[in-house]
């Protein structure tokens, strides 16, 4: 694990306070979209099928810290979109770096190098960039050639300059292993970054191509075969191990939604970051008005495959927290890729899917142009 000490002091005191106060749901990051617009179109993203007035849309700099301080989590996450798009984005970003959050920027890398100078390195920003594999995986990932090389570049011209930079890796059903490995290798060894976030895609309702994602099954498999390739590389990864032991099958884990609140340009999104079905207006409302048991792997249908970190990680770093041996035991040892796996959650009892995009989307499109009609009006 590659999370810097001063993170991991920080987020360790912030969670043994909750624990203090008897809080049972807290969030450890803000997931904060303030655009949907970007300059890729991947086949796995479930973000970018809103019309134009909707992707025109921006979170001012003020509605961005606001969402941080409401929240009160010690990590902020940027995605998007691509938030390297909003003119904004440097405002946004000092403005938490100076409330001392430790800001990931997520970024397709496409603007990164070009608007490197307008951003200062500190311990509190990283970049956190989006890279699938190595080149051919990649480009075919984000469904554009010569993604790969402009991102290897930004990341080069970054640390030159005393950036923190990580590698948001994000896997799908035709992923190898042993390419994954090289890949891994070269971003550790080559391109030096700070670390490697991990994780299978998820299959967003509204991804152009849905035979891509991989199964829970699939991804057990997945991963143990990569944790043997990595037998004895020095390979960083910005997660917890005791959620990569769970990606290798031996933890039973059920997901914190809560853990990771998404606010984006409409609101408090319910329930989580992966799953849009409703928005809640406040933060507070969000926590204790939406019906948490309802949602997680064994639960509901959409969340049958999902092992996604911003729903795992949550729950493996509050575990780590409790039981600090075990996760030092993983860490030290490594993952475990032969003993039994462990039993999965059933999913007999899950309720089924409902598909509430289009329904959601005409909602959110009639807000808007009942908004711009008041505006106009005025």
């Amino acid at each position: 694990m590659s999370v810097p000490l001063i993170q991991q002091v920080r987020v360790g005191a912030y969670i043994l306070r909750q624990k203090l106060r008897g809080n049972a749901r807290y969030p450890l990051v803000l997931m904060l979209e303030p655009l949907f617009r970007c300059n890729l179109a991947c086949a796995g993203c479930g973000k970018i099928d809103y019309p134009d007035p909707i992707l025109n849309r921006r979170m001012s700099v003020q509605e961005c810290l606001d969402a941080a301080e409401e929240c009160g989590a010690p990590i902020v996450s940027i995605p998007g979109g691509e938030p390297l798009l909003h003119k904004q984005i440097v405002e946004i970003v000092n403005g938490l770096v100076a409330r001392k959050k430790f800001v990931y920027l997520c970024t397709n890398a496409l603007l990164m190098e070009k608007r490197l100078d307008r951003f200062s390195p500190s311990p509190y920003l990283t970049f956190s960039v989006h890279l699938d594999g190595d080149r051919e995986h990649h480009d075919r990932a984000v469904s554009q050639e010569g993604v790969f090389d402009r991102a290897v570049s930004a990341i080069r011209a970054a640390r030159q300059r005393g950036f923190r930079v990580t590698i948001n890796c994000t896997l799908f059903d035709y992923a190898d292993p042993k390419n994954v490995a090289e890949f891994l290798s070269f971003a550790c060894d080559e391109l030096d970054v700070e670390g490697v976030t991990v994780a299978p895609g998820y299959a967003y309702e509204r991804a152009p191509v849905q035979e891509h994602f991989m199964t829970r099954t699939r991804t057990k498999e997945f991963f143990r075969a990569l944790f043997r390739l990595g037998t004895g590389r020095k390979w960083r990864f910005n997660q917890s191990s005791l959620y990569l032991d769970f990606l290798a099958g031996n933890q039973q884990y059920r997901c914190t939604p809560w853990g990771n609140p998404t606010r984006n340009i409409f609101g408090w999104q319910r329930p989580c970051y992966l799953i849009s079905e409703g928005y809640a207006p406040t933060f507070k409302a969000l926590m204790e008005e939406t019906d948490w048991e309802s949602y997680g792997t064994g639960n509901y249908e959409k969340c049958a495959n999902c092992m996604v970190h911003c729903g795992y990680e949550p729950t493996a770093v509050i575990d780590t927290v409790a039981h600090p041996l075990k996760a030092l035991k993983v860490a030290l040892r490594g993952v475990d890729t032969e003993k039994p796996m462990v039993a999965d959650i059933p999913l007999e009892n899950q309720r089924p899917a409902q598909f509430v995009f289009e329904a959601l989307s005409a909602q959110l499109k009639e807000a808007e142009s009942g908004s711009q009609k008041r505006s106009d009006a005025a």
